[in-house]
């Protein structure tokens, strides 16, 4: 576990300075929000709708088979990236569009959008990286830190990342039925009735859109288009589990205990979401495609402001904490992968030693 000691440099008073910063730039994040950000979302919503359109319509062309594959593939990762995430985050409630509004949107994927909001919007973003209550530390499959007591079942750690990554849309799917806790006999079936009407619905939905009706309208193309989806749905999968494990899980960033969080101020809660996220450098066009989660720094600090503005701020939030002398975790996709990987082939072994070759302390702290 890497904690308090990254920020003990730090004393209360300037914790919590740290924390009036943050909140001037949310308010003023917040009092410039307007036309810009709207035309920007719906212009997305328009282009993702567009490859999807695109997509459908090239599978009755096979020899055009690869660009109907990529186009909507394409598609569904805009949907599930920059539109369903940071829509069901209520980004974009202040807009005041239905289609746009955190309470009704549905995404393209088998997880119900009622029941991802309440494991990654509250339980995720509220107790960030908080062993035993985070319950994406590991996904409940995964030894992802140091601290998660080995079992010998952990020795499958990086066959479990790979078959998560595959199936990815299942994996959050099953989330919420806490499996894990049902395999040990903590919590029991009849426990999680209340998600499974909700489950098999969108489970029903979205089966008979990509493999049944879809492929039926194409005709003679039923098999094409069928593999198609499914390789649109692979593709949408391993881009999000590679994206968001980048932004949670390489070298550096910190875990933190039930006990250090208690009685937890504000200028806490966002040196824990500062610490406890990473970031991912790349061209505009990338972030459009991870749903500005590339910034997953500027994400855990302002979940609820429009994506978008997470290049725009990035830089000043560096700045800030580079005055604080607080480390800010950031690099090629390539290295975090890389970073990792490497955790998840470490942690699959009995170890207990912790590994630490994050990015350096920045700057000085700030004057008290």
């Amino acid at each position: 576990m890497m904690s308090t000691s990254t920020f003990d440099h730090l004393t209360p008073e300037q914790i919590e300075e740290f924390g009036e910063e943050m909140d001037a730039l949310r308010q003023r994040l917040v009092a410039d929000l307007g036309e810009a950000d709207a035309a920007y979302i719906r212009t997305v919503v328009k282009r993702q709708r567009q490859l999807e359109i695109a997509g459908r319509a090239l599978f009755y062309l096979p020899p055009a088979w690869p660009a109907a594959v990529a186009a909507l593939s394409l598609s569904k990762i805009f949907d599930n990236m920059e539109i369903g995430h940071n829509v069901m985050h209520g980004q974009y409630d202040w807009m005041g569009d239905p289609g746009l509004n955190s309470r009704m949107y549905e995404w393209d994927t088998v997880c119900p959008s009622e029941q991802w909001k309440y494991s990654h919007n509250y339980i995720h973003h509220t107790f960030t990286n908080i062993l035993g209550k985070d319950r994406d530390i590991g996904y409940g499959i995964l030894r992802m830190d140091e601290d998660q007591q080995w079992r010998p079942y952990y020795l499958g750690n990086p066959v479990y990342a790979f078959l998560l990554m595959v199936f990815f849309e299942w994996g959050v799917l099953l989330h919420d039925l806490e499996v894990e806790r049902i395999a040990a006999g903590e919590k029991t079936w009849a426990e999680t009735k209340h998600l499974h009407r909700g489950m098999l619905r969108k489970v029903r939905n979205q089966t008979l859109k990509d493999y049944l009706l879809f492929p039926a309208v194409t005709g003679p193309f039923f098999v094409p288009t069928l593999i198609g989806n499914a390789t649109a749905n692979l593709v949408r999968n391993v881009w999000a589990f590679n994206i968001i494990f980048c932004g949670h899980f390489p070298s550096g960033v910190a875990t933190f205990s039930r006990e250090e969080t208690e009685d937890e101020t504000r200028g806490q809660w966002y040196l824990r979401q500062l610490l406890g996220s990473a970031n991912i450098t790349g061209s505009r066009l990338f972030h459009v495609m991870t749903g500005n989660l590339s910034h997953q720094i500027e994400h855990h600090l302002f979940p609820d402001l429009p994506a978008r503005r997470y290049p725009e701020i990035a830089p000043e939030v560096r700045e800030i904490c580079e005055r604080y002398g607080l480390a800010y975790n950031t690099g090629p996709l390539r290295k975090q992968l890389g970073s990792v990987a490497r955790k998840i082939l470490r942690l699959a072994l009995p170890t207990r030693t912790p590994s630490y070759d994050g990015p350096e302390v920045v700057g000085e702290p700030a004057a008290a």
